[in-house]
């Protein structure tokens, strides 16, 4: 099982490259800047093996639990991770056409607004497992410890 010391390490290096990538971003000629787009598919990249690696290691036991409200609860967090997924290929298509390494950015206005609210959707993802989830499987665990 993957311990929740690399989980919250993996959340804080995605934090801290949403936080650099929104500062940069805010300025219209960063965005076209090489350095930046190498972070930004970092970024992505963190993200999805973040959330390949909860499914691999967190949600096989919550989704089979006998308690209704834990199985629920997993089923929450992947559908929710499924539709951060969805949300990154099509704002991918969207930014990045044909090019995985590069930003297509015509319009900035929608180009940064979209932006924002990808990284705000996984920021609020990054404190809902670290209140609820992580918490959980804690729960979890050491009851079947007990047992």
């Amino acid at each position: 099982m993957i311990s929740f010391d690399e989980l919250n390490a993996q959340n804080h290096q995605i934090t801290e490259l949403a936080n650099v990538l929104s500062y940069l971003m805010a300025d219209r000629a960063m965005c076209d800047n090489e350095v930046t787009c190498k972070l930004f598919f970092e970024y992505v990249e963190r993200v999805q093996e973040h959330l390949d690696m909860e499914d691999k290691h967190l949600y096989a036991k919550l989704l089979t639990h006998r308690d209704h409200d834990v199985c629920n609860t997993a089923k929450l967090f992947l559908s929710g991770a499924n539709e951060i997924q969805r949300i990154f290929k099509s704002y991918q298509k969207k930014w990045c056409p044909r090019n995985r390494n590069s930003l297509n950015v015509a319009d900035y206005a929608s180009f940064r607004e979209e932006t924002e609210q990808m990284f705000n959707l996984v920021l609020r993802r990054i404190q809902d497992e670290t209140e609820k989830l992580y918490p959980l499987v804690r729960r979890v665990a050491a009851a079947e410890a007990v047992a």
